[in-house]
C-alpha cells in the first residue's frame, strides 16, 4: 500500500478538498494518510481529524526536515507527497505509481504530471539524469522510496530544492528517478511576501545546486526589466479600461434589440 503525507499550513479550505477527494476516490490504494501540520491556527486540525488522519506537528519548518519528518512517519514502502494545495485528478492516479516500483527494484522516485513542462519531458522521454530539474522529483505530487531513503536522508541544510538534489545525489548513487503518467493538479496564488521568499531561496538553490552565479549587471538588468514590463503592464491595463468605459458608453446609447 501506499502512504500519502501532506505538508500544511493554514491551508483549510485546500486540506479538506485534499482529504475529501482522497478519501472517496482513492480509498481502496492509500491505506494511510499524514498532515505534517506547520503550527496552523485555522481549522487544520479539526479537519485532519474529522477525515481521521494522522497529525503530526512540526514547529521549525524547512523543506528538507519536512520532507525527513514525512518519510519517518509513514509505515509504508511507498511514500506520496502532497502540499495541500495541490491534489490527484487521474482516476488510477496511485495504481500507476504502485505498478511503476513494481515493475522497478531499482527505483528510487517518480514524478507525477501537473505541467507542460512535466509533460513535454515525459513524451519527449527526457531522463532525470539528463534534466535532473524538470525531471526530477518535485515535492508536491511525487513518490518516493521510503527504503532508498533510509540510505539516503534529504538534506535539511539546503534552502530549497531539497528534491532536486535528492534526485542527484541518488541517481548518482546508482538508483533510478522516472515519471509516472499520474496527473495532480497544484492550485496556489501566492501573495508578493510568499514570492520574494520563494525568489530568495531559489536564488541560494540554483548557486548551490546548479552552480548558477549573478553578476551585478544581471541583477541591474533585472531590476530594469523588471520596471519596464510593470509600465508596460500598467499602460496596457489603463488603455483597456479607457476601450472597456467608452464601449459602455456606446452600448448603453445604442442597445440592440433584446431576442
Amino acid at each position: 500500500m501506499i502512504s500519502v503525507v501532506i505538508r500544511n499550513k493554514n491551508q483549510a479550505d485546500a486540506l479538506q478538498f485534499l482529504l475529501k477527494n482522497l478519501t472517496e476516490r482513492y480509498a481502496d490504494d492509500v491505506d494511510e494518510i499524514i498532515v505534517l501540520d506547520n503550527l496552523s491556527t485555522d481549522a487544520s486540525l479539526s479537519i485532519a481529524t474529522q477525515y481521521h488522519a494522522r497529525i503530526v506537528t512540526i514547529e521549525q519548518y524547512s523543506f528538507g526536515g519536512s520532507a525527513n519528518i514525512c518519510a519517518k512517519a509513514a509505515k509504508n514502502p511507498i511514500v506520496v507527497i502532497f502540499s495541500a494545495h495541490s491534489y490527484p485528478v487521474s482516476h488510477d492516479f496511485f495504481k500507476l505509481i504502485k505498478a511503476k516500483f513494481q515493475e522497478n527494484p531499482n527505483l528510487a522516485g517518480l514524478r507525477c504530471l501537473h505541467q507542460p513542462n512535466d509533460y513535454k519531458n515525459y513524451i519527449n522521454n527526457i531522463s532525470a539524469k539528463q534534466d535532473p530539474n524538470k525531471s526530477g522529483l518535485i515535492f508536491s505530487g511525487s513518490a518516493f522510496s521510503r527504503t532508498v531513503w533510509e540510505q539516503h536522508p534529504f538534506r535539511e541544510d539546503v534552502p530549497t530544492f531539497e528534491d532536486k538534489e535528492w534526485t542527484v545525489r541518488v541517481l548518482n548513487a546508482g538508483y533510478d528517478i522516472d515519471f509516472v503518467p499520474a496527473i495532480f493538479a497544484y492550485n496556489i496564488k501566492r501573495t508578493k511576501k510568499q514570492l520574494f521568499f520563494r525568489f530568495k531561496n531559489d536564488v541560494l538553490g540554483n548557486y548551490q545546486l546548479w552552480h548558477q552565479d549573478v553578476s551585478f549587471f544581471q541583477a541591474l538588468k533585472g531590476l530594469l526589466g523588471s520596471l519596464s514590463n510593470n509600465i508596460k503592464h500598467f499602460l496596457v491595463e489603463v488603455k483597456y479600461a479607457f476601450l472597456r468605459f467608452f464601449y459602455l458608453i456606446k452600448f448603453i446609447m445604442n442597445k440592440p434589440k433584446q431576442f
